[in-house]
């Protein structure tokens, strides 16, 4: 069976995560530049099956777009055009970052550990990715 991808897309570093084949279980899968995203997920995809991309779609309390929104639909549209076979659904990300530090803290993760950027990127895009899976379930 193909895997779920899952994308916390950012101006600098974007988060990934991934299910297993099964689609059971979300796991991180790393953190890359932005700018290296689509070279990182041609390669991915060489070696892997995805049927879904879901990417977190930043949103104000309001529903408002924020200052992310015209960088995530850039960052879909590239997607759309580079892997236009794999379907894209955009998911709320309101909380993901929130719920990534409370995670870390959680895990006993050292304060050096939670100032990663990359690795709160990376858990971003994993309980997004879990919380697509629970909403489908």
């Amino acid at each position: 069976m193909p895997r779920i991808l899952s994308i916390d897309y950012g101006l600098k570093r974007t988060g990934l995560a991934v299910t297993d084949p099964l689609q059971i279980i979300a796991s991180g899968l790393t953190t890359v530049e932005s700018k290296q995203l689509i070279p990182f997920l041609k390669d991915y995809f060489s070696r892997e099956p995805v049927e879904l991309i879901i990417i977190g779609e930043p949103k104000n309390w309001d529903d408002s777009d924020t200052h992310a929104t015209p960088l995530v639909e850039k960052c879909i549209k590239d997607l759309q055009k580079n892997f236009p076979n794999i379907p894209i659904k955009k998911v709320d990300e309101r909380f993901t970052s929130k719920m990534a530090k409370d995670s870390m803290l959680e895990m006993g993760l050292k304060k050096k550990q939670r100032r990663d950027k990359a690795l709160v990127d990376e858990i971003a895009a994993t309980i997004l990715l879990q919380e697509y899976m629970r909403s489908i379930a």
